[in-house]
């Protein structure tokens, strides 16, 4: 059964490129009976912070997508250190002594590429361990093969076969003067010992591979499988990132703007793979079902936003399905939140008589704020009293309305039907439409033209509101 890994580094925020890495590995690992593996990359000491690390649970906890193991790379800097002198014992690694700032100026390159440190790899082993006893600092370096070149192969799922010469790979570090395990080092370490069947990454690993290739047979192992994906890009072809594109390449904006998950998750899949049927909207069992290395493309996906429109509008579609197509109770549920966190105190009862009449009306959860704002407000936002008269009447036929409704709402059951009855009978008594009759009502409730059906938001407000907004209403036509 595969295994398989998420390997985040804590120096930023979940990155909307990592979340769909974490859910191309996470739709493997369960389609295929296999196991999902959480690992926390964190040998970059000086970058780590607990901030990104919060910014990373917070985002896979929203996501909502489990995982069955957990592990954190500082936790295991034996191991790889373990892992690193195997390697030098079989004379496929060498201690550099050299400066950094030499070493960089000295060193021979291969066109621009940097490639070995001269004279330090010649140093005789009794030399080298004599040193490191002394104290003296060094970095360990796979000693790539230089006499005679060889090639470096893989055959990557999306991109297939893939080959480089080690003449044009440097003696890379595998541990840094400190002690600490690269990035190379530590990832293939943990690979090996958690028994990685598959690693899916982004494309922009694809070049680390072929250094991972070597460390993975110099070790005595062979490499797992690769599949690398596309990258996500903005509207003008860059990469995504948080200081040339701001807050929206981070998966907490898409969060706290009112994205449910499952839209989210159901945007970042379509980035870059296809189920091959022209489907767009999948549930997760869907996505589970269909999901595999074949339907990943390999052209660069782009996520389209602009100062006006910060989102997707693809994304901001499937997720106004989503809640269109939600069972109401579930619908609430997700709303109540939104109403807590911007403090407004409403019934679950409530909330469960006003979640059908916006349920079309939203795209993003926190619309319900601005599309159903006149439900919870004490007093209406101001409006003028022309939007009080209906299309084919005037303001003496507007306040014959609210007058009568007045009249008729105080005795009336206050449900759909027994509200649309008693409106429907006032209309009738005093010789106009029925739409004459409700637009001026609708305006008195809500504060504007354009609402919820009538009789649904006269219910969901609650008789003692209806009244005391309609009396203020008569106030402004006389």
């Amino acid at each position: 059964m595969p295994r398989v890994r998420f390997a985040p580094s804590p120096t930023g925020y979940l990155h909307v490129g990592s979340a769909r890495t974490f859910i191309f590995n996470w739709l493997y690992a369960r389609r295929n009976g296999g196991t999902m593996i959480l690992r926390i990359d964190d040998t970059d000491v000086e970058r780590n912070s607990d901030q990104s690390l919060d910014s990373i649970f917070e985002g896979l906890k929203w996501l909502g997508l489990d995982w069955d193991e957990q592990y954190r790379q500082s936790d295991r800097l034996a191991l790889h250190q373990e892992f690193a002198q195997s390697i030098l014992a079989k004379g496929l690694a060498y201690r550099d002594f050299t400066p950094q700032v030499a070493a960089v100026e000295d060193a021979p390159h291969s066109g621009d590429t940097w490639l070995c440190n001269p004279g330090q790899r010649e140093i005789p082993q009794e030399e080298s361990d004599r040193r490191a006893a002394a104290g003296e600092p060094f970095v360990l370096r796979y000693k790539v093969p230089r006499d005679t070149p060889e090639a470096v192969k893989f055959t990557d799922a999306v991109y297939g076969e893939q080959s480089k010469s080690t003449a044009d790979i440097e003696d890379f570090a595998l541990l840094r003067s400190t002690g600490i395990p690269t990035y190379h080092l530590a990832s293939c370490a943990d690979d090996v010992d958690l028994r990685i069947s598959h690693i899916v990454r982004g494309q922009d690993h694809l070049t680390n591979t072929f250094k991972h290739v070597l460390i993975f047979k110099a070790a005595g192992y062979e490499p797992p499988q690769f599949a690398h994906l596309p990258l996500l890009i903005a509207p003008d072809g860059a990469k995504l990132s948080k200081r040339k594109h701001g807050p929206v390449v981070s998966v907490t904006t898409y969060r706290d703007a009112g994205f449910l998950p499952h839209a989210f998750i159901n945007f970042l899949c379509l980035l870059g793979w296809s189920p091959k049927d022209d489907r767009e909207r999948m549930t997760r069992e869907e996505l589970t079902a269909v999901f595999s290395f074949e339907g990943i493309n390999r052209s660069n996906a782009v996520i389209n936003f602009s100062d006006e429109e910060p989102f997707d509008a693809k994304c901001l579609w499937l997720n106004a399905e989503t809640i269109r197509t939600m069972p109401a109770t579930e619908l609430s549920a997700v709303l109540a939140p939104v109403l807590a966190e911007a403090g407004i105190d409403c019934s679950a009862e409530r909330l469960a008589l006003i979640t059908p009449l916006i349920q079309e009306r939203i795209k993003l959860l926190k619309d319900l704020l601005t599309v159903g704002d006149f439900f919870f407000a004490k007093e209406l936002a101001p409006y003028d009293s022309a939007e009080l008269i209906p299309k084919k009447g005037d303001a003496a036929m507007a306040l014959q309305a609210l007058e009568k409704a007045l009249e008729v709402l105080p005795g009336a059951e206050f449900s759909h039907d027994g509200l649309e009855a008693a409106l429907r009978a006032g209309a009738e008594q005093l010789g106009i439409k029925a739409g004459q009759m409700f637009e001026p009502i609708r305006v008195a409730v809500c504060g504007r033209k354009t609402a919820p059906p009538l009789f649904g938001t006269l219910e969901a407000l609650g008789r003692d509101v209806c009244l005391e907004r309609i009396d203020k209403a008569i106030a402004k036509l006389k």
